[in-house]
């Protein structure tokens, strides 16, 4: 959603929308001329619109506690999507050697289950009302499908691996530790 942290105003002319927030803590809308609520931010990340939020005092990058804002009300409102578990452990990795990974994977995580939603919607479009029946039933269909992402999910993580892997041997090699 955000530009690097040096992105100014100009975001605008690049197609990415300017949101300021002020110290009263309104989020004022500069394409609209509007103030807004976190409520149309969410709207505007699912409409996969690009914006930036910035303090409309110092121009720091706030889209990244903005989006966190956002997450935390949908979080504490209804079905969360992270177990308690879960939080734990995302907490237990910031300042882990591993966080930086941590987080490659589970963007590329993200990225192979969005890539496999699009194509179940794709084909969805030519199925009939008994087939979206047996697949919500949780047919092998489902299965297929779960083990297709789960299959993809592996390979994602072994590029990853193999990536780590081979940046350490670069890096051993270059400091004259060879394998």
């Amino acid at each position: 959603m955000s530009e690097t942290a040096e992105s100014t105003p100009a975001d605008a002319s690049n197609g990415v929308r300017l949101i300021k927030k002020y110290p009263n803590r309104r989020l004022y809308d500069t394409t609209t001329s509007a103030y807004i609520t976190l409520a149309e931010i969410k709207a505007l990340v699912l409409q996969a619109q690009s914006f930036v939020v910035r303090d409309a005092k110092s121009n720091e990058d706030l889209t990244r506690s903005i989006l966190l804002q956002i997450i935390l009300e949908e979080e504490t409102g209804g079905v969360p999507l992270f177990s308690e578990q879960m939080l734990a452990q995302f907490i237990r990795y910031y300042g882990h050697g591993m966080q930086g990974f941590l987080g490659t994977y589970l963007e590329k995580n993200m990225q192979v289950f969005m890539e496999m939603q699009q194509r179940m919607q794709d084909q969805a479009q030519s199925w009939s009302p008994e087939a979206w029946q047996q697949l919500m039933a949780g047919t092998p269909a489902m299965q297929n499908w779960m083990n297709t992402y789960m299959d993809q999910s592996r390979s994602a993580m072994q590029q990853l691996q193999d990536s780590m892997q081979a940046q350490s041997e670069s890096m051993l090699a270059a400091m004259g530790f060879k394998r």
